[in-house]
C-alpha cells in the first residue's frame, strides 16, 4: 500500500483529503506543523508528498526544496494563492504539481493515482524487484536507488557518503587506509586530502551508528585505515 505524507495545517481540510485517498487504498499520515512535516518527509519513507505553501513553522517551498535534496517521490503543492510567481516558485524548487485551494477531494485523488502510476514507471515497482541491495543487521543499502535505511528509517546521504558507505559494505573485514579510500571513491591520488576521508567516516557514522563512540558497522583500525565488520 502506497504512503502520503500531507502537511497542511488546516485540520478539516486535511482530514478531509484523507479520507477521500484512504477510500482509493492509500495509507495516509497528516502533520501540521512544517518543522515536524519536514522532519518526517526526511526522516520516513513516503511515496507522495501532498504539502500546503502557508505552514507554520517552516514553509511549504522550504519543506519542497530541502525534500527534493535528497529524494525523488512526487510532492503536490496546494495553496489558497493564486498568484502564478508561486506556482513558478513552487515548480521551480522540484514540485511535480500545483494545486490552487479549494479545490474537490476527487481531483486530488486523480492528480495523486496520475503521479503515483508515472512514478512507477520511471523507478516504480518493477524496479524494486530487481534492486540490488545490501542487508547487515539492520543496515539496508538500495544500491539501485540510492538510499539507506537504518532499522526501517531512511537516512539522507550525500553521494560521496553513499559510495564510501557502500564500498566499504561490498568488502567487509577488509582494511582499507585512507589513501585507498580517497583513491577508489574521489578516484584520485589523496595529494594531503585525506581528512576529507576522516570527515566523511564521521559523518556515515553519526547516521548509522547507535553509538559512535562503539560503532558497531565502520570500525578504526589505528594506524591503518577502516574496515566494515561483519
Amino acid at each position: 500500500m502506497s504512503k502520503i505524507l500531507i502537511v497542511e495545517d488546516e485540520a478539516a481540510i486535511a482530514e478531509l483529503e484523507k479520507d477521500y485517498l484512504e477510500l482509493s487504498d492509500f495509507e495516509v499520515t497528516i502533520e501540521n506543523d512544517g518543522t515536524k512535516g519536514l522532519e518526517r518527509a526526511l526522516h520516513e519513507e513516503f511515496d507522495l508528498l501532498v504539502l500546503d505553501l502557508m505552514l507554520p513553522g517552516t514553509d511549504g517551498f522550504e519543506i519542497c526544496k530541502k525534500v527534493r535534496e535528497v529524494k525523488n517521490i512526487p510532492i503536490i503543492m496546494v495553496s489558497a494563492k493564486k498568484d502564478d510567481i508561486d506556482k513558478i516558485r513552487g515548480l521551480g524548487l522540484g514540485a511535480d504539481d500545483y494545486m490552487t485551494k479549494p479545490f474537490s477531494p476527487s481531483e486530488l485523488v486523480a492528480r495523486v493515482k496520475a503521479h503515483m502510476a508515472r512514478y512507477d514507471r520511471l523507478v516504480g515497482s518493477g524496479a524494486k524487484e530487481q534492486n540490488d541491495i545490501i542487508e547487515i543487521r539492520g543496515l539496508k543499502i538500495d544500491k539501485t536507488a540510492r538510499r539507506v535505511f537504518v532499522d526501517g528509517e531512511e537516512k539522507a546521504f550525500t553521494t560521496k557518503e553513499f559510495d564510501l558507505l557502500t564500498f566499504l559494505a561490498e568488502n567487509p573485514n577488509h582494511v582499507f587506509s585512507k589513501e585507498e579510500l580517497f583513491r577508489e571513491i574521489w578516484d584520485m591520488d589523496s595529494i594531503g586530502d585525506i581528512a576529507t576521508v576522516t570527515v566523511h567516516i564521521k559523518k556515515i557514522r553519526e547516521k548509522v551508528e547507535f553509538d559512535t563512540s562503539n560503532p558497531q558497522y565502520i570500525e578504526t583500525i589505528w594506524g591503518v585505515g577502516y574496515r566494515f565488520k561483519v
